[in-house]
C-alpha cells in the first residue's frame, strides 16, 4: 500500500496515499492510552530529527513517534553542531547518513530543503516543514482530528482564516482537504493572501464573517512575525478586531462547528481565549492526533527502506 521512500509533501501524495497514512495512525492511536506506550514495530531503527528551525509540537510528537515504535530517537541542533564552523547542510547531512540512519526529519525555513535531502540521502527523508512550502504532517494530523470529530471530510466547509501569504501549514491543508473533496475557504488581510491564490481551488473571502458562514471546520493561523520582512498589518489589536476567532465571529458558523489551529497560538490576536479554551476548540486533539500520524509515517518508511535495503 506504500511505496515512497520518503514523505516531502501532500502535493505529490494520492488520495488512495493519504487515506493510507490516516488509517494506519488509526491503529497506533490506542498505543497512546495502553499502560506501557511502546510497541516493538521499529525496534533497531534510528530516527534523526534535523531541525534548523524552532519547534515545539512538531520535534517533540516526531520523538515520541519513534520511542513508542521502539526506534532509537536523536535531536540535532544546529547551534551545537559544525554547521557554525561553515560546514554546509548538505556535508551535515552525509556525515549523518554516515552514520546509518533509517529516517531523517528535515525543517528548514528554506523552501526545497527536504527534497535536496532527499535526492542524496539513502536515508528516508520527512519534510517537517520547508519555509513557506509545505508541512504535510500538519496537514494530515489536521485531517485525522477532521475525521474523529466529523466522521468525514468529503462534503464539508473549511474556513483557514490569517497569514496565508506565510503559512506551510494552509498550503499542505488546501492541497490534501481538496483531494479528499472538502470545500476550502480563506480569509485575511489582503496583504496576507498572495495574488492568483483562488488557483489551488481554494475560494477568497474579504471578511472572516463571509468566510466562516455556514462552516463546519475553522481554522486560525498563527501570524508569522518571524517571515514577513515588511509590516502587513497596521497592528495585532487592529488584526484581532478584524480577523480573530471569537464568540462574535463564530456565530456565523456552523453550531457544531469546531475550530483548529496548528499552534503555537497567540491568544488575543488570531484566538481569543474564550474560544481556544472552549469545547469547541480541537486544537489539544490536534496535538494528539500529531503522534498517532507519525507514527504511522515512520513506520510505512522504515517498512520501505527495510524493502528496499534487503
Amino acid at each position: 500500500m506504500w511505496y515512497k521512500k520518503d514523505l516531502l509533501g501532500i502535493k505529490e501524495l494520492s488520495q488512495k496515499e493519504i487515506l493510507t497514512i490516516l488509517d494506519v495512525a488509526k491503529n497506533f492511536k490506542e498505543v497512546a492510552a495502553r499502560p506501557i506506550k511502546k510497541v516493538p514495530t521499529l525496534r533497531g531503527k534510528t530516527v534523526i530529527n534535523l531541525f534548523f528551525e524552532p519547534s515545539t509540537r512538531t520535534r517533540i510528537s516526531f520523538e515520541i513517534a519513534a520511542k513508542r515504535l521502539s526506534a532509537d530517537s536523536l535531536n540535532f541542533s544546529s547551534s551545537s553542531s559544525s554547521l557554525v564552523k561553515g560546514e554546509t547542510i548538505i556535508d551535515t547531512a552525509l556525515t549523518l547518513e554516515a552514520m546509518a540512519p533509517d529516517i531523517v526529519i528535515v525543517r528548514h525555513s528554506k523552501v526545497g530543503i527536504p527534497h535536496k535531502l532527499a535526492s542524496i540521502l539513502k536515508s528516508s527523508v520527512v519534510n517537517a516543514g520547508d519555509g513557506a512550502h509545505e508541512h504535510p504532517t500538519q496537514a494530515l494530523l489536521d485531517a485525522f482530528t477532521i475525521l474523529e470529530h466529523k466522521g468525514k471530510i468529503e462534503g464539508l466547509s473549511v474556513a483557514i482564516i490569517g497569514d496565508i501569504s506565510h503559512s506551510r501549514v494552509v498550503r499542505s491543508n488546501i492541497h490534501l482537504l481538496t483531494k479528499l473533496g472538502a470545500k476550502v475557504r480563506v480569509a485575511g488581510p489582503l496583504t496576507l493572501i498572495p495574488p492568483g491564490f483562488e488557483k489551488l481551488g481554494v475560494k477568497i473571502c474579504k471578511s472572516i464573517q463571509s468566510a466562516v458562514e455556514g462552516c463546519d471546520v475553522i481554522m486560525a493561523l498563527r501570524i508569522q512575525k518571524e517571515r514577513q520582512g515588511r509590516v502587513f498589518i497596521p497592528s495585532l489589536e487592529e488584526y484581532y478586531e478584524m480577523f480573530a476567532l471569537t464568540p462574535q465571529t463564530l456565530k456565523y458558523a456552523k453550531e457544531d462547528a469546531i475550530v483548529m489551529h496548528p499552534g503555537p497560538i497567540n491568544r488575543g490576536v488570531e484566538i481569543s481565549s474564550e474560544i481556544a479554551d472552549s469545547p469547541r476548540s480541537v486544537i489539544l486533539d490536534q496535538v494528539s492526533a500529531g503522534v498517532a500520524v507519525r507514527m504511522a509515517i515512520l513506520y510505512l518508511l522504515a517498512n520501505v527502506k527495510e524493502k528496499q535495503d534487503g
